[in-house]
Order: structure tokens, then C-alpha cells, then sequence
């Protein structure tokens, strides 16, 4: 299958988005810390744990993504299963699991000296929590970064949120060892409305008003700007957000941290290096790396909070996953395109 509306080479404001990012960080816990009275307006604007500023922000960077999805060429999936295949098992059989064996090892074992044990056991969980909890929204914004293909992406993270309603809390339940999970389903629900169904039909209605994929082509090019500035914003609110704890624990967020980095980086160049072996096209190889890398951290803060308790280390892991993403996913980002001529055409 082909992606004839992919969006076209990054331009010079596309090149610059990691500094973009950082500066938004920085900007971010600066806000945070200044305006205390904003970041707690911002922060009480929630509806069943999708914080709906951060969501309208999301929104509008999935947005571009689905206006360039193609429902004629839905079916031509089925003629490139590899890339799904991939997907699905190294984000339900290995994923989870991996995550879980490093939380155990750096803070039963190597972090050990820093960190009492009672907190240890809450940061495991945290992690784990990540871990079982697959991106869902994010992957549309790094998939149009690498020009993915934009229908395979969505079935893809499609496929990958109906695995998700049925073996997330089984998971979670045996790795951690609590036999009730509460799954928050009305998170579940409204983050894959927001983030999935609503884009898809604007996208949907915005082709039908388009018409031809010339028309198609050149809106994505002149709206994708706006995508980037959502996904700065977005980086500055959740930093804005966390800034004092940041500033408060900055030890304990770099530990926390190194797993996760290690995961992200090693869950991505096993899922990449699958799809290059099975010469999987660039166009899915990507996406389908990035699905795993990147995280559901709504649901992750959600289930831990209301297992753990809202100051709990296990919620303070999940937020931590948070602040991590977006830097390591723009890296990875980077190197996606880098690679790109290591991998078949089509």
C-alpha cells in the first residue's frame, strides 16, 4: 500500500523541534513556578484523568495525521501484516515484562544504597504501570515526524487499544501482584474519543470537503506547523505542571529516569531492528517502533493513582514517564529519518 499524502521533508522549523521542546521545558517549570495559580487552574481542568487543555492540545496534533488517512487503502493492511505482527509482540509479550525486570533490578538491587525499600516497591509499580500501557495519541504525531503511513498507523494503534482494553489489567495484576485492578474505563473511553475517533472524523470530513489528494496534500503542509506548536505547548503545560516536584526531587526523577531510558531505547531498537530484518517499508517500520517506545501515560497516572494514592511513588514513576517521552521519542525521531534509506521503499 501507498501513502500518497505523507507529508512532505522536514522544514528548518521541524529541524529545530528538539530545542523548540527544550526550551519549552525550561519556559514550562519557570511558568510553574511563577504562576503557581495558572498551573493549578490548568491542572483542575480534568475529566476522568485526561487533563482536557493538554487533550485539546493533543487533539490538534493528531488532527493533520488523520486528515491524511486514506479509508480506501484500510484493506491493504492485511497485504503488509508484518509491521502490525511486530507491534503486537513487542507490546504484549515482551514490553511489560522487560520493564518490569529493570524496575526490580536498579531499585531492588542497584539503586538500592539511595532509596528506602518501601519506596522502591512504589516506584516498581509505577514503572510497570508504564509498561503495560502502550501509546496511543502520541504515536500519530511521531509517526507524521517520520512520515509514516498514516492508515496503517491508525490501524495499527487501533488494533494495538482493542489488545489493550482486554490485557492491561491481567498484566499489570500478575506483575504486580494485586489481583484487583480497577481499570478506569471512563479513561479508556473518552482518551480514545478524543484522541482517536474525533480526529478521524474531522480528518474524514475534511478530505470529503478537500477532494482531490493535490487539495490534500497541500492543507497537511500548511496546517502541520500547527501541530508542532501544539506539541511544544503541550510540553510546556505538563513540565508547568510538575515543575515543583522537579525542583523539589531531582534525584529521585533522574533515577527514576534511567530505566525508563534504558526501555525506551532498547524496546524501540528491538521493535526497528524486527522490522528492518523482516524488510518491513520505513513508512510502517517507524510508527510501528514508536507505538512500543511511547507510552499511554494517562491510563499509567490514572490506574496508579487510584491503586497507590495521588502522592504515591508509584504515581510520581508514571509522571516521570511523562517528562522522558517527549525528549527520547524526538531523538528517536531523528534517528528514524536518519535510517530511512536502510530500509525498502515500499
Amino acid at each position: 500500500m501507498s501513502d500518497t499524502t505523507a507529508p512532505a521533508p522536514m522544514g528548518r522549523f521541524e529541524r529545530l523541534l528538539t530545542l523548540w521542546v527544550a526550551l519549552a521545558m525550561v519556559a514550562g517549570i519557570a511558568i510553574g513556578t511563577a504562576l503557581p495559580g495558572l498551573v493549578n487552574a490548568i491542572a483542575a481542568a480534568e475529566l476522568a484523568s485526561i487533563n482536557l487543555v493538554v487533550a485539546v492540545l493533543i487533539w490538534a496534533m493528531v488532527y493533520p495525521m488523520m486528515v491524511s488517512v486514506d479509508f480506501g487503502a484500510v484493506a491493504g493492511v492485511a497485504r503488509q501484516p508484518k509491521g502490525l505482527l511486530v507491534t503486537l509482540v513487542v507490546n504484549w509479550l515482551i514490553k511489560p515484562f522487560t520493564m518490569a525486570l529493570l524496575a526490580v533490578l536498579f531499585f531492588e538491587h542497584l539503586f538500592a544504597p539511595w532509596i528506602a525499600p518501601e519506596d522502591a516497591a512504589q516506584y516498581i509499580a509505577g514503572l510497570i504501570l508504564l509498561g503495560a500501557a502502550p501509546c496511543t495519541a502520541m504515536v500519530f504525531v511521531w509517526s507524521q515526524l517520520t512520515r509514516g503511513d498514516a492508515t496503517y498507523t491508525l490501524v495499527q494503534v487501533s488494533v494495538n487499544d482493542l489488545i489493550m482494553v482486554v490485557a492491561f489489567a491481567p498484566i499489570v495484576a500478575l506483575l504486580l501482584g494485586v489481583t484487583e485492578i480497577a481499570v478506569p474505563w471512563d479513561t479508556l473511553v473518552l482518551a480514545t474519543v478524543l484522541y482517536v475517533v474525533l480526529p478521524l472524523v474531522a480528518g474524514l470530513l475534511t478530505r470529503r470537503a478537500l477532494g482531490s489528494e493535490a487539495a490534500i496534500a497541500d492543507f497537511t503542509a500548511r496546517i502541520k506547523p500547527l501541530s508542532m506548536i501544539g506539541l511544544i505547548a503541550t510540553v510546556a503545560i505538563l513540565f508547568g505542571l510538575q515543575g515543583e516536584v522537579i525542583l523539589a526531587r531531582p534525584l529521585v526523577i533522574a533515577l527514576i529516569a534511567v530505566p525508563i531510558l534504558i526501555q525506551s531505547y532498547g524496546i524501540f531498537a528491538l521493535a526497528y531492528g524486527a522490522a528492518w530484518l523482516l524488510k518491513v517499508p520505513h513508512r510502517i517500520a517507524a510508527p510501528c517502533a514508536m507505538i512500543g517506545t511511547s507510552n499511554f501515560f494517562e491510563l499509567a497516572v490514572a490506574v496508579a493513582i487510584s491503586l497507590f494514592g495521588l502522592n504515591s511513588g508509584a504515581a510520581l514513576a508514571t509522571v516521570v514517564g511523562v517528562l522522558v517521552e517527549v525528549p527520547v521519542m524526538l531523538s528517536l525521531v531523528a534517528f528514524a529519518n536518519r535510517t530511512r534509506a536502510r530500509f525498502p521503499a515500499t
